[in-house]
């Protein structure tokens, strides 16, 4: 099963069966928070509801095909993130993560995402990565500015969230950037 540490303190897993509670609580805990920016908070009542879901994200890693991982920081599960369908052809993916509230202002996303950008440079040979983020979501755009991501442009209204929508910005990270910036 896919485990990836990050460093010393964080570390991604694929999540199966018996993370459904521990997932579920996370998301519970965070759910006013959450909310904010993810349409599919309200539709997670109980651990149940991850059911049919955890296999789906099992068989898209074992396809090859992205994962869906949480994060641990100190053994605590705090977020997660994602590595959605990835087109071989093109050579792309996108990134999307969250993270709790109380476990912000750690660096986690930011330490989670450049690991996951080299594994997906030297170890995959991606070419592009994409974030997606909503305009108005300033701490989930901060990790692809922080990380030298270029701002592609604005979706407007791309994103309908409970009673409004959303814009909705694109960040992108080639291959070349990151060997060009000597993060390697």
């Amino acid at each position: 099963m896919f485990s990836f540490k990050v460093d010393e303190e964080i570390e991604m897993e694929l999540l199966q069966q018996h993370h459904k509670e521990e997932l579920f609580e996370l998301i519970d805990r965070n759910r006013q928070y959450l909310r904010q920016w993810l349409l599919w908070v309200d539709k997670r009542t109980s651990a149940e509801d991850f059911e049919p879901i955890i296999p789906i994200w099992l068989n898209n890693y074992a396809d090859n095909n992205g994962f869906d991982a949480g994060i641990r920081y100190k053994g605590k599960l705090v977020g997660m993130i994602a590595l959605h369908y990835i087109d071989w052809k093109n050579k792309a993916t996108s990134i999307g993560y969250f993270l709790a509230e109380d476990a912000q202002g750690n660096g986690i996303i930011t330490r989670s995402v450049k690991a996951l950008i080299n594994y997906l440079f030297e170890i995959l040979s991606l070419h592009r990565i994409e974030i997606q983020c909503a305009k108005n979501n300033t701490k989930s755009i901060a990790i692809p500015v922080k990380l030298g991501f270029a701002e592609e442009g604005i979706k407007r209204d791309g994103q309908w969230l409970y009673d409004h929508f959303e814009d909705i910005v694109t960040y992108s990270y080639l291959k070349r950037d990151w060997l060009t910036d000597g993060d390697k």
